[in-house]
C-alpha cells in the first residue's frame, strides 16, 4: 500500500518598494537564505520563475521597483525556508 503526501506548496507575494529593485547585493542575500533550506524555492515575476538558489535565474528576471513578485517553497521546511525569505525582503526589498 502507498501513501500518497497531498501537499500544498507555501507562496506569497511581495511588492518591491526599494528604488534599485533587486540587484546585486540584495539577490545575493536572497539565494544565500534560500540556499540554507532543504526546500525547492522559486521566485516568480512576469510569469516566469527560476530557482531562489541561483543568481543568475534571480538576475536574468531583472526585477525593478514597483514589482510583484511571487515566493514559492516546497519541502520539508517549507514554512521555515518562506519566513527567512520573507525577512529578507522586508529587511532589503520590500513588503
Amino acid at each position: 500500500m502507498t501513501v500518497e503526501r497531498m501537499n500544498e506548496m507555501k507562496e506569497q507575494t511581495f511588492t518591491i518598494t526599494a528604488e534599485t529593485g533587486v540587484h546585486a547585493r540584495p539577490a545575493t542575500l536572497l539565494v544565500n537564505k534560500a540556499g540554507q533550506f532543504e526546500s525547492e524555492i522559486e521566485i516568480g515575476y512576469n510569469d516566469k520563475k527560476v530557482n531562489l538558489k541561483s543568481i543568475m535565474g534571480v538576475m536574468s528576471l531583472g526585477i525593478p521597483k514597483g514589482a510583484q513578485i511571487t515566493v514559492s517553497a516546497d519541502g520539508s521546511d517549507e514554512e521555515a525556508a518562506l519566513a527567512g525569505v520573507t525577512e529578507i525582503i522586508k529587511e532589503h526589498l520590500g513588503e
